[in-house]
């Protein structure tokens, strides 16, 4: 059963790959400005140079053609040449991949710290004043998009890893809190509390344990939220990750790199999410 089921993902994450790098290409391919090349204008060029210009973008022009040709080079190891950078698109990702990785990381992880510091007093602890803090805290983070988080962080200097944490603190905090709240409301931990058990170990054999599928479904859920809080952070925080690699791309309508980058963000969505689910439905099983 639970072979049917990795294979039933893996199947849909391929083709929902495959999928979204055709979109992808298709939307770079039908942008105005589409093979253009700003280094046309450079009146030092002689006109063989110009054309060779031209022709070194002739293939992308045939879509599906270009796309097969993209396809074939990566089943044998290779993603293209970027036409902003000049270089192998696997040497641009070994470089600007470690960087984003980090940041997300980091973000994730103290955006999870802050979310359960709050939302597992707001839910365990009867005082409405806690909640209503903690809620209202949230709530004015909430509020702020990733690119203003961004300027924020920028003006004051602090780490880009934080401000993906600040992007994904509060939705943390709001499911986790209802979440929570909503466990504590089950009978048999309102039984558990009133037998004087300690809120130590109702929090550990009793919540968690019926928390945890939903709590590990909002893990896949916040990895998503964290690459796409981390990439206009990193454009406008100046950071040598994929963020700021994504942009210089969309710029130059550099093809062959836009399509590895929306691969990459939709394998790694996916991925996440399609772990987080088998993880979960195992651990229900278990519980059951």
């Amino acid at each position: 059963m639970l072979f049917r089921s990795l294979l039933r993902h893996l199947l849909a994450l391929l083709l929902t790959a495959l999928l979204g790098g055709l979109l992808g290409a298709t939307l770079v391919r039908f942008a105005p400005g589409f093979g253009v090349d700003e280094r046309e204008l450079d009146t030092r060029l002689r006109d063989d140079s110009v054309q060779a210009l031209r022709q070194s973008r002739e293939n992308e022009h045939n879509l599906l053609k270009f796309y097969a040709g993209y396809l074939a080079g990566v089943a044998h190891g290779k993603l293209g040449v970027s036409h902003s950078f000049s270089r192998p698109v696997s040497e641009l990702f070994a470089e600007r991949l470690p960087v984003t990785l980090r940041t997300v990381a980091l973000g994730l992880a103290v955006g999870w710290l802050f979310g359960f510091l709050l939302a597992l007093p707001a839910a365990a602890v009867r005082w409405r004043g806690c909640d209503l803090i903690a809620s209202a805290s949230s709530g004015a983070f909430l509020c702020l998009p990733a690119a203003v988080v961004a300027i924020l962080f920028l003006y004051l200097g602090a780490p880009v890893a934080l401000a993906v944490a600040v992007v994904v603190f509060p939705r943390v905090f709001r499911y986790a809190r209802n979440l929570f709240v909503r466990t504590y409301a089950l009978p048999h931990i309102v039984t558990a509390r009133a037998k004087g058990l300690t809120g130590t170990r109702i929090l550990l054999r009793h919540v968690f344990p019926v928390a945890a599928p939903q709590i590990l479904a909002l893990a896949g859920v916040s990895v998503s939220m964290a690459l796409g809080a981390a990439i206009p952070i990193e454009v406008i925080c100046d950071s040598p990750g994929i963020g700021q690699l994504a942009w210089q791309a969309a710029l130059g309508r550099d093809l062959p790199l836009l399509v590895n980058m929306t691969l990459f963000v939709t394998l790694v969505t996916l991925g996440a999410n399609s772990v987080s689910d088998l993880t979960s439905k195992a651990f229900a099983r278990r519980a059951a």
